[in-house]
Formats: structure tokens, C-alpha cells, sequence
């Protein structure tokens, strides 16, 4: 997936922007500077082009205060990263000394970079985002955030700027597999117990431009391209911002994958951290596999395992159907289940159900349990077929789609699991009017 990283000093409205490309209010917008202190992530899609967009924080004067200077080492680090920048400026304010001293950083890198003059609201305004051309950065796009004016052409522009997108790759009989989780949860320990299990022959796969580790692996008469997102530090400074470089590289990783595997820390426990990711994951209908690593440093009991299984869940009740596994990287403790889980998560993400299976399950559910009613209307599903494989997605025709509710779109969801082997694949529910009576 391509990346564009959207960069500029505090307050000029970088994540409003960020917001309207990609229509959610994923971050916190607020008046006051530096508010953005967590990088947010999103996809884009413009004109038929997708890419995804980072939204950093401000990029802050260089006087030694820490929280600026983490702010400073993650745009340097979003730049080495995107393939196109989108530099954002305040067209109220005009240009400033920081303004010069990130677009004397962005006139060094080879990638596109774009001036979004923002707070374009109206005529005056956009007649002045002109005095931005000083910045010797090319053509300037006045926009407004707020309101979306200019927008679209900043948009052309933007894909027209970025390098072409991959050729889909062609049929690989290995499965892809993203190592996750956050910084220090043992990726490239079990990466490296994976490669040297007996038996495995290991071959080193050129790494892509991003410098991820690929290689590949067979086990058991199966081909597996493991993709290690850790320990891909370029440069010194990167050491104070590691969980966003691994958040970067995390990103990307998910979006070519077949299956995920998000590494859980034993001696840390379950974090936030791990919860994003593993969402990210399940968003994007990854397969998905947990496995809680150093389970050699646990003190155990009978049900240790268990209780162990049951307080994730608890954290994580609606995705209780990802497996979880309990592996030591470093005594190389039951690695092997860890291919074994992602080629029966990778089987059951390609399984399709015929649909007189589909119907006759889908039937009972709705005799146990009907549909609530939709603006003083019964809601009928008349029949369910699977439409599409790796991942599954499942159409349910009925007369008023607009009324299937969350809450039962979720019944229904648990009511396939239960019937079919659905462990660890996030399945998709789409719900389509059977003729042209009311959606």
C-alpha cells in the first residue's frame, strides 16, 4: 500500500485535513498546538486510486524540550517512509521560520511533496496561499479543511504525483505471514526459531524497499513467507521512536498478509497496544492468530493456560474467536503450533459453504431469534448465500437491509461460527435488498 505522510508545524490543521480524506474523526482536533501526540493511520480512495494516509504530529522547533523532539524524529521518520508528502501550511498565518525549516528538510528528499495552504476559506485567502511558492516547493493547493474546498484538486494532484501502485502478484502458493505486536514482544525471536526448526529450508527472500525482513519457510510440506516487522531501525534517532517506525512497518505488513500473527508479551501482559493492533488486523480481515510469547517465564498452574485464555477474552470479547497460543521463542516451546495455526487459519479463511448449508443454519437462527422491527416494519431475510472467499463474505437478502441492526448482524455472525470452522476469520455480513422494495 502506498503512503502519504501528512507533515507541518502545530495548529495548522493537519489532522481536520487528515480527517476529511479520509471521512472519520480518527484523531483529536483541538485549537491547542501539539494535540496530536499519537500517529493515526487511514486509507484513502480517490478517483479509484487507494493508498494510505499517516497523520504526524507537529513538527516542533528544535529546542531540546523532549516531547518536540519526538515529534521531530517521527516526521523525519513518517518522510523516510511515505512516498509522497503532503506539507501543510496556515494560509491565515503566512510563512513562518519553522515553515522554512521543514521545507528546507523536504526540498532534500527526492518524493513528491505537495503545499496544502490550508484556512483557504475564501477568495482573499486563496489569493494569498500564493506567497507559499516562496517555499520553493512547487505548486501550491489552497484548501480548506474545514469545508472541503480545493480539496479535490489537491487530490488529483496527489495521485497523479504517487508511483504507481504494485502489480497484483502473481499466484504464490506460500502463505504470508506478518509477525506483530509491540516492540520487544520476541517477533524476530520467533522468527528465528521458526527458520531453524529441523527440517525447515530456509531461503532468503530480497527485502522490499522498506528493508522488511521477508523469508520463507517450509514446514510440514507447506511453504510459509514470514514477514518479521521488527528490529528494522535505519538510523540512531529511530531509537526513541520505535513503536512508530514498528507502527509504520506494521501497517504495511498487515496489508499484504494472509494471516497476522500478534505476539503477546507473557511478562507484560495484554496492552493497548496489542488490542489496536490486533483491530487493525481483524479490520482489514486478516487471519488472525494470538500467540503469548516467554510462557517459559510463567509460573504455572493447572488451569494457568486457561485463565490465561479466559482474562483475553474478557479483554477482548468480540474477537473470542482467535485462537490462542502460549509458545516460548527462546526454548523454542511449541513454535511449531504456531505454523500449524496459521495454515489451519489460511484453510478455513478459503472455505466455502454451499449455500443450501448457509440457508438451513441462517433458517433456525432467524425461527430462534427474528429480526426486530424496522420503523413499525417486520424485517424479512429470505435467503443467505456465501458470496466470496479469503476472505468470506456472506450476502443476506431481505426486504429492509437498513434495518438489520449491529447487535443481530452479530448474532447471526456468532450463528455461522458455531455452525462451520470459522476460528480466527473475521467474516463479513452484508445484508442487500431482495427487489426494489424499501432498503
Amino acid at each position: 500500500m502506498r503512503l502519504v505522510a501528512i507533515v507541518g508545524r502545530p495548529n495548522v490543521g493537519k489532522s481536520t485535513l487528515f480527517n476529511r480524506l479520509v471521512e472519520a474523526k480518527q484523531t483529536i482536533v483541538h485549537d491547542e498546538p501539539g494535540v496530536t501526540r499519537d500517529r493515526v493511520y487511514g486509507e484513502v480512495e480517490w478517483a479509484g486510486h487507494t493508498f494510505d494516509a499517516v497523520d504526524t504530529g507537529g513538527f516542533a522547533p528544535a529546542n531540546g524540550e523532549v516531547f518536540a523532539e519526538a515529534i521531530r524524529e517521527q516526521v523525519h521518520i513518517a518522510i523516510d517512509e511515505a512516498d509522497a508528502i503532503l506539507f501543510v501550511v496556515d494560509v491565515t498565518t503566512g510563512i513562518t521560520d519553522l515553515d522554512e525549516e521543514l521545507a528546507a528538510l523536504l526540498r532534500r528528499t527526492k518524493k513528491p511533496v505537495l503545499v496544502a495552504a490550508n484556512k483557504s476559506d475564501n477568495d482573499q485567502r486563496r489569493w494569498e496561499s500564493g506567497a507559499f511558492y516562496g517555499l520553493g516547493l512547487g505548486e501550491v493547493y489552497p484548501v480548506s479543511a474545514i469545508n472541503g474546498t480545493g480539496s479535490g484538486e489537491m487530490l488529483d494532484a496527489l495521485t497523479a504525483a504517487l508511483p504507481e501502485a504494485p502489480d497484483a502478484p502473481a499466484e504464490d502458493a506460500r502463505i504470508r505471514v506478518a509477525l506483530v505486536g509491540k516492540p520487544n514482544a520476541g517477533k524476530s525471536s520467533l522468527a528465528n526459531a521458526i527458520l531453524g526448526f529441523p527440517r525447515s529450508i530456509v531461503t532468503e527472500i530480497p527485502g522490499t524497499t522498506r528493508d522488511a525482513i521477508h523469508s520463507s519457510v517450509a514446514f510440514e510440506g507447506q511453504e510459509f513467507l514470514l514477514v518479521d516487522t521488527a528490529g528494522l531501525r535505519k538510523r540512531a534517532r529511530v531509537s526513541s521512536n520505535i513503536e512508530f517506525y514498528a507502527a509504520l512497518r506494521t501497517r504495511r505488513a498487515l496489508a499484504t498478509c494472509d494471516v497476522a500473527v500478534l505476539l503477546i508479551d507473557a511478562a507484560d501482559g495484554l496492552h493497548m497496544q496489542d488490542i489496536r493492533i490486533l483491530k487493525q488486523a481483524e479490520e482489514l480481515k486478516k487471519g488472525l492468530v494470538m500467540a503469548v510469547n516467554k510462557w517459559d517465564l510463567v509460573e504455572k498452574e493447572t488451569n494457568t493456560a486457561r485463565d490465561w485464555q479466559r482474562e483475553i477474552y474478557k479483554r477482548l470479547p468480540m474477537l473470542d474467536y482467535v485462537p490462542v497460543l502460549f509458545v516460548s521463542a527462546l526454548t523454542k516451546q511449541r513454535v511449531h503450533t504456531v505454523l500449524r495455526a496459521v495454515r489451519a487459519t489460511h484453510q478455513r479463511r478459503r472455505l466455502r459453504i454451499p449455500t443450501h448449508k448457509v440457508n438451513e443454519v441462517m433458517q433456525k437462527a432467524i425461527g430462534k431469534h427474528h429480526p426486530p422491527t424496522w420503523r413499525n416494519q417486520f424485517v424479512r431475510i429470505k435467503y443467505a448465500s456465501q458470496v466470496a472467499t479469503n476472505p468470506p463474505v456472506f450476502a443476506f437478502f431481505c426486504n429492509y437491509p437498513k434495518g438489520v441492526h449491529e447487535s443481530y448482524r452479530r448474532y447471526l455472525e456468532n450463528e455461522l461460527r458455531k455452525a462451520f470452522d470459522f476460528e480466527g476469520i473475521p467474516l463479513t455480513l452484508a445484508f442487500r435488498a431482495k427487489s426494489r422494495e424499501q432498503e
